[in-house]
This record gives C-alpha cells, sequence and structure tokens, in this order.
C-alpha cells in the first residue's frame, strides 16, 4: 500500500515516521545531557570512599544521550527512512478522545482525589467512548471504586488521597 493512501483511496495528510523519530530522539538526547551535566556537577568522579553522588547518574545520562544520538541519527540519515505518516488526522482524533480525558481525571484526582475522580473518569468514559447508558455507567463507575475504596481504605488500611475537597469525609476515612 502507497505510504500516502488509505485503503479507501483518500489522502493520508501528517508528519512522516522519521520526523517524530528525530524528535523524539532529540528530546532524548537533551534528557541525557542534562542528566549528564547535573551529575557531573553533584560529583560524578570517584571520591575516597567510593563513587561520588552523580557517578551512577552520570553514567545513565551518557547511555541515554548516545541512544538519543543514535536514534537521531539514523531516523535523519539513515539508509531506510520510514516516510510511513506517523499518525493521520482521524487517528489523531481518537487519541486526543483518550489524551485529554486523562489529562482532566489527573487534575481531578488533585482536587477530588483518586475516589471521586475515578468513578467521574469510569463513568464519563463508559457514557461517551464505550456508548453504555449513562445508568450502567454510574453503576459501574461506584461499584468499581467502592470496590476499591475497601480494598485501599478498609481492608489493608492503606489511605489513598482525598483530594483537596475531600468529598468522602463523611466516612470517616
Amino acid at each position: 500500500m502507497d505510504q500516502n493512501m488509505e485503503s479507501s483511496g483518500g489522502v493520508r495528510t501528517g508528519v512522516a515516521t522519521y520526523i517524530v523519530e528525530a524528535v523524539v530522539a532529540g528530546i532524548l538526547l537533551l534528557l541525557g545531557l542534562i542528566v549528564a551535566i547535573t551529575s557531573w556537577e553533584l560529583g560524578a568522579g570517584w571520591t575516597s570512599d567510593g563513587p561520588g553522588s552523580g557517578y551512577f547518574p552520570f553514567y545513565i545520562g551518557l547511555v541515554i544521550c548516545i541512544s538519543g544520538a543514535g536514534t537521531l541519527y539514523q531516523a535523519l540519515f539513515g539508509k531506510e527512512k520510514n516516510t510511513d505518516i506517523f499518525v493521520d488526522s482521524e487517528q489523531l482524533k481518537r487519541i486526543l478522545q483518550v489524551l485529554i480525558p486523562a489529562i482532566i481525571y489527573v487534575g481531578g484526582i488533585e482536587v477530588f482525589g483518586i475516589y471521586i475522580a475515578s468513578a467521574v473518569y469510569i463513568t464519563l468514559f463508559m457514557i461517551f467512548l464505550g456508548k453504555f447508558s449513562p445508568i450502567k455507567a454510574v453503576i459501574a463507575g461506584l461499584a468499581v471504586n467502592t470496590v476499591f475504596f475497601m480494598m485501599f481504605e478498609v481492608w489493608f488500611k492503606v489511605p489513598l488521597y482525598k483530594g483537596a475537597i475531600n468529598l468522602l469525609g463523611f466516612t470517616g476515612y
């Protein structure tokens, strides 16, 4: 199949895979440099009582740099560049339908705690992406989080984060 054609015959447009690989490799190379430089500043050498505090992180940073540089070189100058479209607009739309609610969910955990945020997240995901009835979705969201609440808070005695606004304060946990 041609790299820019869908099976239906439409033209796919988007960023080529090798460009995405090069950007990610560049980010890894930058991350590795940051780790190596800050580790060197901490003391990446061998001291009188053993390795310095930055010794192992420095070498981890070097490995990340080497990996990033190798991948960057291969992506830009390799013999077999992957010129296929990395993601088209329809695929990106589906990815964002999951990514954006997940980001909001993480923020919801900070405000409302893990149980409330998870119940809302499961419920809304089931309704909007799973096309379940709202009644079934609410029951599933509440049931799953009730089980988790009982398991962590009551049985294992491991408190999980309740959020800045603790809506479960009435439970005594």
